[in-house]
């Protein structure tokens, strides 16, 4: 996707990633269904992964929160487009790789 130039889906990606990683942890810790939402802050909250976020994940789940957006609300993609370019999702894919690898130790 990053070599294609398709940067909404990247990111779109990327979000889905973080979102289900999130409510893997939410399971883990809480033992029970995750809320329904798509809002990673809230999610992160909810599960209390937040207290153990560093500012750079805060960062990046306040970065992916609209990319979302993508797959609901066609209307804002050109909008979203213009925020994206081959460096910055390059860097979107490569923080989120890493998120994923630290909430998956988490969950051993």
């Amino acid at each position: 996707m990053l070599e294609s130039k398709r940067y909404l889906y990247l990111g779109f990606m990327c979000h889905q990633v973080i979102e289900k990683s999130i409510k893997a942890y939410f399971w883990y810790v809480k033992k029970s269904e995750p809320p329904y939402s798509h809002n990673l802050l809230v999610l992160s909250e909810k599960s209390t992964l937040e207290n153990l976020l560093s500012d750079e994940q805060r960062i990046l789940l306040n970065e992916l929160m609209p990319l979302n957006i993508q797959a609901r609300y066609p209307n804002d993609r050109l909008a979203l487009l213009k925020t994206l370019n081959y460096n910055k999702s390059r860097s979107i894919l490569k923080r989120t790789n890493e998120f994923y690898k630290w909430i998956k130790k988490l969950l051993k």
